[in-house]
């Protein structure tokens, strides 16, 4: 990848890949910062006997390397409508 600081592939993981992709997969956001947000991946709502849960197991959004730039402007957004971010 181009932008190597926006992409790595931690292969030595015991969980790597997390998710099925026919592409390698970029470990950066391990744990998804959009899980709270209504995000454009591909998640499902759950229902389990504590609740509704957001269930991330087909979505591989984050970890799509061409997807980095969608996901920092995601997260400003965010942080602008909610006061956090400001610049």
């Amino acid at each position: 990848m181009k932008h190597s600081a926006k992409f790595f592939a931690n292969k030595d993981c015991e969980y790597y890949p997390c998710h099925s992709s026919d592409t390698e997969l970029n470990c950066l956001f391990c744990y998804c910062p959009l899980y709270h947000m209504d995000c454009p991946g591909n998640f499902i709502m759950k229902e389990t006997e504590s609740g509704v849960i957001k269930s991330c197991v087909h979505c591989v959004f984050p970890h799509v390397p061409e997807n980095y730039d969608k996901v920092i402007a995601l997260l400003r957004e965010m942080g602008q409508r909610d006061g956090s971010y400001s610049r």
